[in-house]
């Protein structure tokens, strides 16, 4: 079952996308000035998924496996990340995924 990844304890959710298969869109709600907007995907099941994210214009492939389980963790600390939107996800009908769109601080710099 792919059931929704679960964020860390400093972040908030914005949305969340229960197991679904195949292709679909939702939204997600308004953050705070400042905020990175952090998408979480699981999925199984062979196949490629792009997932593209409106508020911010990113979109990033997934690839998922037969078999097993997988989650992915993006964050985004651009312009927009803190604006309401949606996510359009494009999957083959054979991977089960499901999705949470959070909220938290960016990052620290590395200091190099």
């Amino acid at each position: 079952m792919a059931v929704p990844p679960e964020l860390d304890q400093s972040e908030r959710m914005a949305g969340q996308q229960r197991e679904t298969t195949g292709s679909t869109s939702f939204s997600y709600a308004e953050g705070a000035a400042g905020d990175a907007l952090i998408v979480a995907v699981r999925c199984r099941g062979a196949g490629k998924m792009n997932v593209a994210v409106s508020a911010v214009s990113v979109s990033f492939p997934v690839r998922c496996r037969a078999g097993e389980t997988r989650t992915f963790y993006n964050q985004v600390g651009l312009s927009g990340a803190e604006e309401p939107g949606s996510v359009r996800v494009t999957a083959p009908s054979g991977v089960h995924w499901s999705m949470t769109v959070g909220r938290g601080e960016l990052p620290a710099d590395d200091p190099q």
